[in-house]
């Protein structure tokens, strides 16, 4: 693909992703709107009984509670064209400041179970193809398709159970040790607290990239330049070394790039099973507590990152494969 087909498909690309950015913006305000969370009384908790009906008012003129859903939402968009995502309500600090103070436990948190799920993921699919019916395969299958069924929250909870409080090896929660200053904080404690998180949330995404694997693999066992390639003393590791590993890791890294919304998703529930400071408990939070001006920032943010993984992942595809570039081979034995 020459510039002009780059830069087409890099035009076409920001149009999709400034109609989705609007279409996920007006449908969360609206589902904001018609929620039956009070986010003035959210915001005054406990103190409820000792806030006046003035004083209500005053809070909510003071977060333009009080204005109609249309007029919010435009003052909103507005103030989003010029770079002004609001203050957190829960917070009280800029949105864009309590999203990066989070974005980066939640990016560690992330790569890791990413990275973890992938090279898994891919090992066993390989372990599973290379004794295709064996006890082994059998074996493999088996577990990844009893992680797919598994809830990743579940299975949070169970290791949040084994390993911090039968075993006590590990801390139960939180992202750093509670109670220490942070210059005192070292890389080793940052990782114990991430260890059960991450492993919660890249157990359940082995399974896809296991089963993918294998059948990948599967197919290019069966076709007939492997069997050229037995035929001259191929077996084991070299055929798979030579023949099976450059044409299955494509398909595998493409289908991690594209894993990246079912990864972010699991990491809303593992931030909040373990109390993990990242941008998953934040969600929860703002939710739950009506925080409108962190909630729709966050969706944003998450929306963005989501299309970013996809954007990837086609780029990679177009980069490999001429057939997605647009050329025409000419099939004509020479």
């Amino acid at each position: 693909m020459g510039a002009p087909g780059w830069l087409k498909y890099a035009c076409g690309k920001l149009i999709r992703l400034a109609s989705l950015l609007a279409a996920v913006s007006i449908i969360t305000f609206a589902l904001i709107s018609w929620s039956p969370i009070d986010p003035v009384q959210a915001y005054i908790g406990a103190d409820m009984m000792k806030v006046g009906a003035e004083q209500r008012e005053e809070i909510a003129a003071y977060w333009g509670l009080d204005q109609p859903p249309v007029e919010r939402f435009l003052r909103w968009a507005g103030a989003i064209m010029q770079g002004d995502f609001g203050n957190s309500m829960i917070y009280r600090e800029p949105v864009v400041e309590v999203i990066g103070q989070r974005f980066w436990y939640s990016l560690t948190l992330m790569a890791a179970a990413w990275l973890l799920s992938g090279l898994f993921g891919f090992a066993a699919g390989s372990a599973a193809a290379m004794n295709r019916g064996g006890r082994l395969d059998r074996s493999i299958q088996w577990v990844c398709h009893t992680l797919a069924s598994t809830p990743s929250f579940w299975l949070g909870l169970l290791l949040l159970m084994v390993f911090a409080v039968w075993l006590g090896w590990l801390p139960a929660g939180l992202g750093v040790p509670a109670g220490v200053a942070a210059e005192h904080i070292t890389i080793a404690d940052r990782i114990r607290h991430m260890l059960l998180p991450a492993a919660a949330l890249s157990i359940t995404g082995i399974s896809a990239v296991a089963l993918h694997t294998r059948q990948k693999l599967i197919n290019v066992l069966d076709s007939d330049y492997i069997l050229y390639a037995r035929a001259k003393g191929e077996r084991g590791w070299q055929l798979y070394r030579n023949h099976g590993l450059r044409n299955i890791a494509l398909p595998a890294m493409s289908l991690q790039l594209a894993s990246i919304s079912e990864l972010f998703g699991g990491a809303v529930l593992a931030e909040q099973v373990f109390t993990y400071p990242g941008l998953g408990q934040a969600t929860v939070q703002a939710g739950l507590r009506g925080d409108v001006p962190l909630l729709m920032g966050l969706v944003l943010f998450s929306t963005l990152f989501v299309f970013a993984g996809n954007t990837a992942a086609d780029v990679l595809y177009r980069l490999v494969d001429p057939r997605m570039r647009g050329y025409e081979h000419d099939s004509r034995i020479v």
